[in-house]
């Protein structure tokens, strides 16, 4: 993006001064595609996808099902390994990188949000929080994890195992998880999926909010076109291929 500004100068010379910002990509994906084999015969879940992502852009994936978008997803955290193609995120290729380098990379950079919340099931709502922090070897990690609960409406349940939680306490507290380790970027899975109506407007609310907060760059894959509206950006998946990519 170019900005030109003139100054006026005591002899009426304007010089044309330009002043460059530089776009920072915080996700890069080339000629990416993802094949399964089976049962004597090829399944192209991906074909050939390109897009890059800008810091801090809130961006939704969406597409019927089996289009390919938790596939994508997947590959884009590193998570899995595409067939051909490359990822790029936050400047590291992931492509060049063993497991647990990509591991230590999703420690560092990401946040994840699941549609079954993925919590341990033998630790409390705190304890569920303080993982990432744990694993970063970060200072003051219980006192970061109780702010978090607070800013999720949590802080009376802070004790509580996810069997003594509700589907939306549950998918909060996970939201707490997301944000712990001061993500570059937060991929969210059908955040929505398991939650009923009123719920879900509440979630959708809350991880905006903190996303706004945070400056943290959204991926969400979703069937609910309410939350895919909220995005900046909503790009369009059909047959493993782009077939719409929509700035708004």
């Amino acid at each position: 993006m170019y900005i030109f500004n003139k100054l006026s100068k005591p002899n009426n010379i304007l010089p044309l001064i330009v002043v460059i910002y530089n776009v920072e990509k915080i996700l890069t994906i080339r000629n990416l595609s993802k094949t399964y084999q089976g049962a004597g015969r090829t399944l192209n879940v991906l074909d050939n996808i390109n897009f890059t992502v800008e810091a801090s852009e809130t961006v939704a994936i969406v597409g019927p099902s089996g289009s390919g978008k938790t596939t994508l997803l997947g590959l884009s955290a590193g998570l899995d390994r595409s067939t051909t193609g490359t990822v790029e995120l936050n400047n590291i290729s992931l492509d060049r990188l063993g497991e647990d380098e990509r591991a230590n990379v999703r420690n560092r950079y990401v946040g994840f949000i699941f549609q079954n919340f993925q919590l341990l099931p033998t630790l409390t709502a705190l304890e569920n929080v303080m993982v990432p922090l744990e694993l970063r070897g970060e200072k003051n990690i219980r006192t970061r994890s109780k702010d978090l609960l607070d800013k999720v409406g949590l802080s009376d349940r802070l004790h509580h195992y996810p069997a003594q939680l509700s589907g939306g306490e549950q998918q909060r507290v996970s939201l707490a998880r997301a944000f712990s380790n001061d993500p570059r970027i937060l991929f969210a899975d059908e955040p929505t999926g398991n939650l009923d109506g009123e719920t879900s407007e509440k979630v959708i609310r809350l991880l905006f909010d903190l996303n706004r907060e945070a400056g943290t760059t959204l991926i969400i894959v979703t069937h609910n076109t309410e939350l895919a509206d909220r995005t900046q950006r909503i790009i369009r998946l059909k047959g493993g291929q782009i077939v719409a990519d929509e700035k708004r």
